[in-house]
């Protein structure tokens, strides 16, 4: 498959880059393929790769326990690799994945040949999480009027 800068653009964690910051990005940029029903991290793995996801649907698992589901266009794995401590939970497979991940080591060499791109990618991490903590805290709130009521 191949991945063309301008249809990246669209999807969060490229907000803000150019075409030309985006294929610069994609040298860095590793092309995966996943089965149905296959674990991509596991839950206390050290993990080192953000992951972006083009095609296919993956389950965020605590234990056994569902805690969401991410389809194309949005990522994961970006917490262990900013934090740098073990998974917190398990990432599998739903559909067949096609995934573009980038390590630790290639996001310090973003870093390193254009801190504006690297910014943008940080940034757009910055605000995903954000968003999904929102979300955590508001379906967290709404659980809890349910139970006083």
């Amino acid at each position: 498959m191949m991945v063309q800068a301008e249809k990246l653009q669209k999807y969060a964690l490229f907000g803000g880059l150019t075409t030309e910051q985006i294929e610069n990005v994609m040298t860095h940029l590793k092309l995966d393929n996943f089965s149905e029903d296959e674990i991509i991290i596991k839950e206390g793995d050290l993990n080192d790769r953000i992951y972006f996801l083009l095609e296919g649907q993956v389950a965020v698992l605590k234990g056994e326990t569902l805690l969401a589901k991410f389809g194309i266009g949005e990522n994961f794995g970006e917490i262990e690799v900013l934090d740098v401590m073990p998974a917190v939970a398990s990432i599998k497979t739903l559909t067949k994945v096609t995934v573009l991940s980038m390590s630790n080591k290639e996001l310090r060499a973003i870093y390193k040949m254009d801190v504006s791109i690297f910014s943008l990618i940080v940034m757009n991490l910055a605000r995903d999480l954000s968003r999904r903590l929102r979300r955590m805290d508001e379906n967290l709130a709404s659980a809890e009027r349910t139970i006083l009521l």
